[in-house]
């Protein structure tokens, strides 16, 4: 692999582990407790970071396999697509087992994008949350 994008995909991940970090001590109140509306808001922040954190590590990898990043209405999903083997090489970038989870995310970033903070449901959040460090 390409040492400058090597580097560049390990200072991502080691951005993404800080700011879990950080947040930890929400994730942790969460875990007992469902939040309030400050907390759901703080939380759907955490969530919505975490994604494009994934997002901007798939495309360093996409950028070291010589493509270019997804250009069609969807390209969220095509480049989830393409880190779970649909591309050229047929290579799987991450365990098949967690594409689902990670999908999740990603169909959660779109509620963020498109509601108000007042409409998200911590019904709807909670296993993203508490599966947030796992992943």
């Amino acid at each position: 692999m390409d040492n400058k994008i090597k580097k560049k995909i390990i200072h991502e991940i080691s951005r993404l582990d800080k700011y879990i970090l950080e947040a930890k001590p929400l994730l942790d109140l969460c875990q007992t407790k469902g939040p309030s509306f400050i907390e759901l808001s703080a939380l759907a922040s955490v969530l919505h970071s975490f994604y494009n954190g994934f997002e901007s590590i798939s495309l360093l990898f996409i950028k070291y396999l010589g493509k270019n990043k997804p250009d069609d209405i969807k390209w969220h999903k095509s480049l989830l697509d393409i880190m779970f083997g649909d591309n050229s090489f047929n290579i799987s970038l991450i365990r098949q087992e967690i594409k689902q989870k990670i999908d999740n995310y990603r169909q959660f970033r779109h509620i963020i994008r498109f509601s108000y903070s007042f409409e998200y449901d911590w019904d709807e959040m909670k296993n993203l949350v508490i599966n947030l460090e796992e992943i």
